[in-house]
């Protein structure tokens, strides 16, 4: 019996043994299981992860494209807008006629852009007149060709005058970036000065013609007419340049002045930064004069406040030149600076060098102007020597009477100069 038990006794330990082991392998089975279940799960949420980041990132992938399509369509678009706008102004890229009542171009008007070769190099010129009879007057512009500001401001002398709006050599429509800026001097702009005088005799058949400058082009102007007297009735200068470097350190002084008087700490710091010395003009300063200028109503004009709106938009909007003649336009004035003739201008003295002038002499000056000095061009007059000669104040104009006031430059230009008198002149 006790066997039995005994047997009894073994069976049960053999049965509890392998029920703990079947517990055991189904508890790894289970575990196994799990961590299958865990590592199947891990990776799902991996792959979908994944997933969601390449569709983020092909999502701000196609909202960059889009995003840089849609401002290269607008840039496109505004450069198109441009562009025409721009041809637009350029039509029809030539000078209207003068036309009568019923729509006919006047008999003997002048209208026309003229391309001629003078010492060897082709230059360019508009000509105006309602009568090309009348008296020729050959006009010399400064800093740059300004025939297109006539637009927005007539002059009125076509009336009574032919005149020739001169494009000088290296700008407007004689500028070629072959022409080397050393070869461009006074004694060059003298030359071609007489050399287009005795083509207009030639072709308007004068014996002589008027001599008008401004600004940059009186510097060579008058001294074009004291070489060659016999070939003008008179020389007019407009905003007449004499000592620019004294001109400069009067401009100077009084911008400072005004801009500590407004409290423009601003302008008044830049200006501080480069004086304007008795021997010395920095370039600092002439890279802010005319923004200075303009905004104290000294420079192109009294009410001009800004080059973009007073000369750049303008040039732009003048229907008498082509795209590519305006183009010609600035790039001519960027590479000359204040002007080609700017170390000989600051360096000269037309007081000591130019004392007599034997022709008539008429002096237009705005009393506002800073750009070529009123005292100065004022002082000059008093001491000139000529057979007649006339001072004209404009009490309302800046750097450029004829534009500022042109009822009074025709006036004048009738009454006294084409009489040779000065019955008009300040007293």
């Amino acid at each position: 019996m006790s066997a039995q038990s005994g047997c009894a006794e073994g069976t049960a330990d053999v049965g509890s043994v392998g029920a703990q082991a079947a517990l055991l392998k189904a508890e790894v089975s289970h575990g196994l299981s799990c961590r299958q279940r865990l590592s199947s799960e891990v990776a799902r949420e991996l792959m979908i992860r994944h997933r969601r980041g390449s569709r983020s990132s092909r999502s701000l992938a196609l909202k960059t494209v889009h995003c840089l399509l849609v401002v290269v369509s607008t840039l496109l678009a505004c450069f198109s807008a441009v562009l025409g706008l721009l041809l637009a102004w350029s039509y029809p890229g030539r000078p209207k006629p003068f036309v009568d009542e019923t729509g006919k171009p006047l008999p003997r008007s002048s209208s026309e852009k003229v391309f001629v070769t003078i010492n060897g190099m082709q230059q360019g010129m508009l000509i105006k007149s309602k009568d090309a009879r009348h008296p020729v007057l050959l006009y010399l512009h400064g800093g740059m060709p300004d025939y297109f500001l006539g637009q927005k401001y007539p002059t009125g002398l076509e009336d009574h005058f032919t005149v020739v709006w001169w494009e000088q050599r290296g700008t407007g429509l004689s500028y070629s970036p072959d022409i080397p800026p050393e070869t461009i001097t006074v004694e060059q702009l003298i030359e071609d000065t007489l050399a287009l005088t005795h083509h207009l005799c030639s072709r308007f058949r004068k014996e002589r013609i008027y001599l008008m400058a401004h600004s940059g082009g009186t510097f060579f102007g008058i001294q074009a007419a004291a070489q060659a007297p016999h070939l003008y009735h008179a020389y007019i200068g407009v905003a007449q340049m004499v000592n620019q470097l004294e001109s400069e350190r009067r401009a100077y002084a009084h911008m400072l002045e005004r801009f500590r008087g407004n409290g423009n700490r601003k302008m008044v710091r830049k200006l501080e930064a480069s004086p304007v010395t008795a021997d010395r003009v920095p370039q600092g300063y002439l890279n802010v004069r005319d923004k200075a200028m303009h905004s104290l109503g000294i420079g192109t004009m009294r009410k001009m406040k800004s080059i973009v709106n007073g000369v750049f938009l303008p040039s732009l909007q003048c229907r008498d030149y082509t795209v590519p003649e305006k183009v010609k336009t600035w790039r001519g004035k960027f590479a000359a600076g204040v002007s080609p003739l700017w170390d000989e201008m600051i360096t000269t003295n037309l007081n000591t060098k130019l004392p007599e002038v034997p022709i008539p002499i008429y002096f237009f000056h705005g009393i506002c102007d800073y750009t070529c000095s009123y005292p100065e061009a004022k002082a000059y007059f008093e001491n000139l020597k000529a057979p007649i000669k006339g001072f004209y104040t404009f009490d309302q104009s800046a750097h450029s009477p004829i534009f500022e006031e042109p009822e009074k430059v025709v006036r004048i230009m009738r009454a006294d100069v084409l009489a040779e008198a000065n019955g008009f002149a300040d007293r």
